[in-house]
């Protein structure tokens, strides 16, 4: 697989829709280890792939990640959820399923209005993501 083209705002909509109808309480097929967010959903590049074929380095989420973190080993886990720094990965070691899935779906409903709002300011530029160093992008929790 080439590069993802996908269009990150959509793929954030699907991960949301995803999360609400509770499709990682329903995933049953690793019930011997913890939930992962964005990679046990079919946002992932390697949805049900053990063998994961395609690289992360390849996958749209790249994007909202600082460039300092973007060789992590899985990358989405480090995706700044709030202003205080907290990350999927640290929630992973520090929150209940609950209070993860929580954290997450409000990162990503500030996210996606985030998103659309600077698309409406860009003229829908598709995966046009404003650069984390803008002055002007400041995360926000709900």
């Amino acid at each position: 697989m080439a590069k993802d083209n996908r269009d990150i705002l959509a793929v954030l909509k699907s991960e949301l829709n995803f999360l609400e109808q509770g499709g990682y309480a329903k995933n049953k097929h690793n019930a011997w280890r913890p939930i992962f967010l964005f990679e046990d959903s079919p946002t992932c590049l390697n949805y049900n792939d053990q063998s994961r074929p395609y690289p992360c380095k390849d996958c749209v989420l790249l994007q909202l990640l600082p460039p300092e973190r973007r060789s992590e080993g899985v990358p989405c886990r480090y995706i700044v959820l709030n202003e205080e720094g907290q990350t999927i990965e640290g929630l992973y070691r520090t929150a209940t399923q609950p209070e993860l899935e929580w954290g997450f779906m409000k990162w990503l409903r500030t996210t996606i209005k985030r998103l659309e709002k600077a698309r409406n300011m860009l003229g829908d530029r598709r995966n046009q993501v404003p650069r984390t160093d803008d002055k002007a992008y400041q995360p926000r929790t709900c």
